[in-house]
């Protein structure tokens, strides 16, 4: 048996992250970026008001109170002498027009309309004497609270000037991400795509999920899971199929994938078995197996399908439903990182949390158990992981897998898992 992290190395050695691509930014939600975004355009792109209300001069309201003309965040003021000024017009958000506000007018303007030269301050609806809402242009505003110079607008490039690094390359675009891209002038995005995936559960003994069970029949969980868990990972699920037991069909379902995907992800085949499809196929594709230290999953292997001149890897994992759901987090998940360049950044999240309940754990094997975790209310205190099934890991306990909202780790050397101490859990 080989260790975890060695088996992850041979993994990883040799990808290289898939070839970017350009997508519209509306469609590159969790990719990895390639290029950074450099501002095309300022943000804002141009004076405006934060509020409804009337533009103006500062220096038409008279001297400002000394006490609250230089307070951070303050709007306006105290009431103060009501001041009048005439009304020149309004200011629509959109209006492409050029005003100028002269001294002693005010202007009516609208939340996001272009600030008229000249003017410098607004004053928001509610502090005059003109109503909130749809009401016609007045003649005149009187202002009955009088704010702090430049109040209310919003400056030309104040969040980012054109030519900004926005969003640097190889960062995960989030939506807020997306956005940000598309305030400063882009409507597509040079990054690393999803890894197109095919899934393939293999094994006689599997049907369609509903479907009636003859005796030695048992529901295809495997390709639903993976197909799940691949989705919520950001990938493209291209193809989900099964294959039976025969080496040639199986081969050739790979070759016909290859065509189309740039990962295939398998379920079975790969014990020690007289029918283990996947190894009696390895003849025909350039796979290797391996014996990994660990409970549950230890058959894995991986390699590369090769169909003319379409090429594909393929991680070929076990066929017990907790086998794939360890072997997915643990193996599959920094394939994809390394596919699409996260690296680092789609590293699991572990916490230490404490055990509600003991366990045994096999000598020289790293244990993975599934647990739901219980999140503290008050900061400082520790998660408790409970394990989701009474029996402990059992690589077929797939009905109670559902509970699961982490996996314990317990190292090679512990055999004990004793109650309420403190373990380290993946959480998922």
């Amino acid at each position: 048996m080989i260790p975890v992290e060695a088996y992850v190395a041979d993994l990883l050695a040799g990808i290289t992250a898939l070839e970017p691509v350009e997508v519209d930014v509306a469609d590159a939600l969790g990719c990895v970026l390639a290029d950074d975004v450099v501002a095309r355009h300022a943000v804002p792109p141009f004076t405006n008001s934060a509020m409804d209300g009337f533009a103006l001069r500062a220096a038409d309201l008279g001297d400002l109170d000394p006490a609250t003309e230089a307070v951070p965040g303050a709007d306006s003021s105290e009431p103060t002498t009501p001041i009048t000024l005439p009304v020149a017009g309004d200011i629509a958000a959109g209006d492409n027009a050029v005003y100028r506000c002269e001294p002693g007018q005010a202007w009516r303007i609208m939340t996001g309309a272009r600030v008229p030269e000249g003017a410098d301050t607004v004053v928001k609806v509610e502090d005059t004497t003109t109503p909130a809402g749809i009401v016609a242009l007045p003649d005149e505003v009187t202002i009955l609270r009088v704010p702090r110079a430049g109040a209310n607008v919003r400056h030309a490039g104040e969040d980012c000037r054109v030519g900004d690094v926005i969003i640097r390359r190889g960062e995960i675009l989030s939506p807020a991400a997306l956005s940000s891209a598309a305030s400063v002038g882009y409507a597509r995005l040079k990054v690393r795509p999803r890894v197109r995936v095919g899934v393939v559960s293999t094994g006689d003994e599997l049907v369609s999920a509903g479907n009636d069970l003859d005796l030695a029949q048992i529901p295809d969980s495997n390709s639903v899971l993976l197909r799940a868990l691949l989705e919520r990972a950001d990938a493209d699920v291209v193809t989900v199929t099964h294959s039976g037991d025969d080496a040639e069909e199986f081969a050739a379902t790979l070759a016909r994938m290859c065509a189309d995907v740039d990962l295939i992800v398998t379920s079975g085949g790969v014990s020690a078995g007289a029918y283990d499809v996947v190894k009696a196929a390895a003849d025909t594709i350039d796979l290797r197996f391996n014996q990994v230290a660990m409970q549950p999953g230890k058959p894995q292997g991986f390699g590369r399908v090769r169909a003319g001149d379409n090429s594909a890897l393929l991680c070929a994992l076990p066929g017990n439903p907790v086998s794939v759901f360890v072997s997915f987090h643990v193996f599959v998940r920094p394939v994809l990182a390394a596919l699409t360049g996260r690296g680092d950044a789609a590293q699991a999240v572990t916490v230490a949390a404490t055990t509600s309940s003991g366990w045994r754990s096999p000598a020289g094997k790293r244990q993975f158990v599934p647990v739901h975790v219980t999140w503290p209310r008050q900061a400082g205190n520790t998660p408790i992981a409970r394990p989701t099934h009474r029996l402990g890991s059992r690589s077929h306990f797939v009905a109670s897998l559902h509970e699961a909202t982490g996996l314990a780790v317990i190292a090679e050397d512990v055999t004990d898992v004793a109650a309420w101490s403190i373990i380290d859990v993946i959480v998922v």
